[in-house]
């Protein structure tokens, strides 16, 4: 059997752990590529802490040249948050025929947030016969877990949901998303101007590629495709965490001081024609030294579940839920694929391999 060959795209924190889960489930890492004149020409061994495996890092711009010589069956994006940000390199994969799955969290589900853009991809997609899906974390722990126990809930009122997670173990991309370093006033007039739109002026955005999400805007509506609900309305709220004394940050590599944000609270709030409403909260900041990550949901009803994981692995359990949905997307039909729509996500027990 061959082995199933990976490109990875973007080796910053999270590829650490996503090339060396290909490698332990048996697949191969066949080219790496990434910005950062630091890492480029380096071996992918030293970002994993491994020994060497022979690829080096290039510069993303010889992405279609080596994909063009290359003969991959999937390349894994780990780059940016929002859709618009990783265009031009899903274009590129699915010219050259390659599946692509990512840690983008706006892919979750982008025809609620970006339709526009995810149309053209979706087509694209189609024309070239693969498959493009996002998933991650939000994949098992802000989706099927959610939607799992609401299999054995008689009656729902009310789904809600919290997750907390630290800016600091993803990257500067994800950091930027949730306004770390810039005054209120900033945050205010970027990342919290969603919040008193109306229905009217967001779908104005969207249709022209400018709505911002809070990653709990796709999860909505991920959850309400999943669970069978047709919403109504939806509305997000962001607002900032500002930092009680000075504080350092390594992903950005300054040091964000008192009374600036060091991350954000985001709600988002779905109401349905089935008149259950989806509340979920995420709140991503640089920790202070003793906070945790978290995970609670709450399954109001008949009856009401409560679970809550305590200190989840969340970089980890993203990267493992990344590698074990490769050999789905391998059999998925063509196009923008939500992972709602994919059977159910699985532990790959043996090496996989076409």
């Amino acid at each position: 059997m061959n082995k199933i060959k990976v490109v990875q795209i973007g080796c910053g924190k999270m590829s650490k752990y996503i090339m060396k889960y290909i490698y332990d489930k048996g697949g191969v890492v066949i080219s790496a590529f990434d910005v950062n004149p630091a890492i480029i020409g380096k071996d992918i061994g030293t970002i994993m802490e491994t020994e060497n495996k022979g690829v080096c890092i290039q510069n993303v711009n010889l992405l279609d040249a080596s994909l063009k010589k290359e003969q991959a069956d999937v390349a894994i994006i780990t780059t940016m948050s929002f859709l618009n940000d990783i265009e031009e390199e899903l274009r590129i994969c699915i010219k050259n025929g390659v599946n692509v799955l990512t840690t983008c969290e706006e892919a979750f589900y982008p025809s609620n947030s970006n339709p526009t853009l995810y149309k053209e991809i979706d087509a694209l997609a189609k024309a070239f016969h693969v498959t493009v899906t996002g998933c991650g974390y939000q994949d098992i722990f802000w989706g099927n877990m959610v939607t799992s126990i609401c299999a054995s809930t008689n009656r729902i009122t009310k789904i809600k949901g919290l997750s907390s997670y630290n800016v600091e173990d993803y990257g500067i991309a994800l950091a930027n998303a949730h306004g770390v370093g810039l005054s209120k006033s900033e945050f205010d007039d970027s990342v919290a101007k969603g919040n008193e739109m109306s229905e009217e002026e967001k779908n104005k955005l969207m249709e022209k590629r400018e709505f911002f999400p809070s990653y709990m805007w796709n999860v909505v509506g991920w959850l309400a495709e999943k669970l069978g609900l047709h919403l109504l309305k939806i509305n997000q709220e962001c607002v900032p965490i500002l930092a009680e004394s000075d504080q350092n940050s390594e992903t950005l590599g300054c040091m964000i001081a008192k009374g600036t944000v060091r991350g954000m609270n985001a709600i988002v709030t779905g109401i349905t024609e089935e008149n259950i409403i989806l509340e979920v909260e995420c709140i991503g900041k640089v920790y202070t030294e003793a906070e945790k990550d978290r995970n609670e949901w709450t399954i109001f009803g008949e009856p009401t579940t409560i679970v809550k994981n305590d200190e989840p692995a969340t970089v980890e359990l993203t990267c493992a839920d990344i590698v074990n949905r490769i050999p789905q997307i391998l059999e998925m039909s063509s196009g923008f694929i939500p992972t709602c729509r994919y059977p159910e996500a699985k532990y790959i027990v043996q090496e996989f391999n076409k």
